[in-house]
């Protein structure tokens, strides 16, 4: 008798799903930010140099975090459940308003060691806050035009559903959901509004105009990993780039800590408004990034980073910024034993006893704040008077965020 039994359908692993992706993307960007390719060069050399490459994880090489910023909560949700497909989940509340950024945010990720080891592609995503777009009028009127856009291509939409109720994609199913997800991300040159509107919202904030008048929330930087990131500062200086004047984040040290960024600045693009057959706008958004891991902190730790840094940022300005922090983090302990001792950072015991770090996966939200302020055309804006706003922001996303702190622990304990 014939054997009637269903098939099994062969369901491709998340991580390889994200490592997928992670490559269109990054091949995407490439084509559309050339400078882009530059960084990839410039990395490379770098990390070939670094003293410390030859112990370096394999996973450094396919390193990349992206960043998008949303303009409506079903918006979030649905990138929620596509970052899903992934294997990737919200990490961490970060609430920019404080640094006069009208966005809060969270980071999708992978969170087990198992999966970022396989691939640890992350993406800072923000929401725009419409309640801090201070013109009622305006308000109103961005909100109506955001409701007008829809970001997700309907092939998108379909598999995601379909991951939901199978439990994962086929193969040939991973091949259209990624490509069809990449249209997200990609960079419209029209315009959704004219260009009188256009002008009225990057009069309330340059990146109110970014998420509001483009078509869907292209992804505005996506960051390469770098083992010594002031070696290539200098090398994007050195080559020419329009480069930050500072890195973000704590000073150069011995035991690398959290998380350093710097970037050359946003790219000036051609643009058109919508019903103007004139001579095209232009729009600043996209830029180069690149950053260097190190430890991650625990509560105590991540308490006195911060403390650092606001006794740096208030110290006699007179005195040079990088001064000052080198200054302020003399206080912060630089030798593995001691911050050990100290409950300052998370470590994994290796099987020959040693101490290891665990690397730092997340984000930091002033210097996040930082480098989007470094690339609104040297904007400066005063702070939001109003709170974060997390419970608003799990509403929208359809689930609460991780608690970064409860991760780093569970691994640091070995679950």
């Amino acid at each position: 008798m014939k054997d009637t039994a269903p098939t099994t359908l062969a369901l491709v692993d998340p991580d390889e799903i994200r490592t997928r992706f992670c490559a269109a993307l990054s091949a995407m960007y490439r084509a559309e930010v050339p400078l882009y390719a530059d960084l990839l060069d410039i990395v490379a050399r770098v990390n070939a140099g670094a003293a410390d490459a030859a112990s370096t994880p394999a996973r450094v090489d396919i390193e990349r975090h992206g960043a998008i910023r949303l303009g409506t909560p079903a918006e979030l949700a649905m990138m929620g459940r596509a970052f899903a497909v992934m294997g990737m989940a919200p990490v961490g509340y970060y609430d920019l308003a404080p640094a006069g950024v009208p966005v809060h945010s969270t980071a999708f990720r992978p969170v087990s060691e198992a999966a970022l080891a396989r691939n640890p592609f992350r993406v800072f995503c923000s929401l725009l806050r419409l309640d801090l777009i201070a013109d009622p009028d305006l308000r109103a009127e961005a909100a109506a035009i955001l409701a007008t856009r829809q970001i997700f291509r309907a092939e998108a939409v379909a598999l995601i559903e379909q991951h939901e109720a199978q439990g994962g994609l086929s193969e040939s199913e991973v091949d259209t959901f990624v490509a069809a997800l990449l249209e997200t991300f990609r960079w419209h040159q029209e315009m959704l509004v004219d260009r009188a509107t256009y002008e009225r919202l990057v009069a309330s904030h340059r990146l109110v105009a970014d998420i509001v008048a483009f078509r869907g929330p292209h992804i505005n930087h996506l960051t390469p990993r770098v083992l010594d990131i002031d070696a290539a500062q200098a090398a994007m200086v050195a080559q020419g780039l329009d480069t930050k004047d500072s890195i973000e984040g704590p000073p150069r040290r011995a035991v690398p800590i959290l998380l350093r960024q710097t970037s050359f600045k946003a790219l000036t693009e051609s643009v058109r408004f919508a019903g103007d057959t004139g001579a095209p706008g232009q729009h600043t958004a996209r830029f180069g990034e690149i950053e260097q891991r190190g430890a991650a902190l625990t509560p105590k730790g991540r308490a006195l980073y911060d403390d650092l840094l606001a006794r740096a940022s208030s110290a006699d300005t007179a005195q040079p910024y990088a001064q000052r922090l080198a200054l302020a983090f003399e206080s912060f302990p630089d030798d593995l034993e001691t911050l050990v001792r100290e409950g300052l950072i998370y470590v994994r015991r290796m099987a020959d006893g040693a101490l290891e770090p665990l690397t730092y996966e997340d984000f930091l939200p002033v210097s996040a704040a930082g480098i989007f302020q470094s690339n609104l055309g040297n904007e400066q804006r005063e702070t939001y008077a109003q709170q974060g706003a997390q419970s608003v922001f799990e509403e929208a996303l359809g689930r609460a965020v991780l608690d970064p702190f409860a991760l780093y622990a569970a691994m640091a304990e070995g679950g």
